[in-house]
């Protein structure tokens, strides 16, 4: 496990089983999270690293993310943002915030930052992490990543697009989704009477 966990993730590689603490905004309490109980539910697993709590641009992030938390959940996924703050900081920081307020999902420590690391998130640097954003499918398979520097914020409404669109793909394993797709729209079967043709099929 130590050798894998130092060696940064790869597009289309399982992850390995993390467990970190986390506060639990709704119960307002601490708790833990283990990817490998999410995979049990046949959840998809999306990871959210921000570079810390009591920062700028972080709270107006997860205050985004939590507004689309019941739509992510609807489509079988949770939600887990990081930070390398400890569990207790995010409880002072959720408190204080009012951005902060309706959230919801788990809010996870990585003060070892040996889950930020196997992400490559990890800024030597800074000692902080990078905005990066994962979709991890029920296999515990890594399929999607989102890495941004510190002072553009991420869009929530294309995560959740990704994310249908990667269940889609999953559920119809003969298809691929092109560009800006959405459910009920056009998808593509590839083969060579495709070759050429992209234009055609999608009109």
């Amino acid at each position: 496990m130590e050798e894998q966990q130092l060696k940064v993730l790869s597009i289309g590689h399982k992850i390995p089983d993390f467990e970190m603490d986390v506060y639990l905004p709704d119960k307002k309490d601490f708790g833990k999270v283990k990817f490998s109980d999410i995979a049990k539910k046949g959840n998809w697993l999306i990871l959210f690293f921000y570079p810390a709590d009591y920062t700028f641009v972080c709270p107006t992030e997860l205050a985004d993310m939590g507004e689309k938390y019941e739509l992510l959940k609807k489509e079988g996924a949770e939600l887990v943002s990081v930070s390398t703050d400890t569990h207790y900081v995010h409880y002072a920081w959720h408190a204080a915030e009012k951005l902060l307020s309706d959230i919801k999902y788990p809010m996870a420590a990585d003060p070892t930052h040996n889950v930020s690391r196997a992400f490559g998130v990890y800024d030597e640097t800074s000692g902080l992490d990078l905005r990066g954003t994962f979709i991890i499918d029920p296999d515990g398979k890594l399929m999607a990543s989102e890495v941004n520097f510190f002072p553009v914020g991420r869009n929530s409404d294309e995560l959740l697009r990704k994310l249908k669109a990667f269940k889609h793909v999953r559920e119809n394993p003969v298809h691929v989704c092109p560009a800006k797709w959405e459910p009920g729209k056009k998808t593509l079967t590839p083969g060579k009477d495709l070759v050429g043709k992209v234009g055609d099929k999608l009109k």
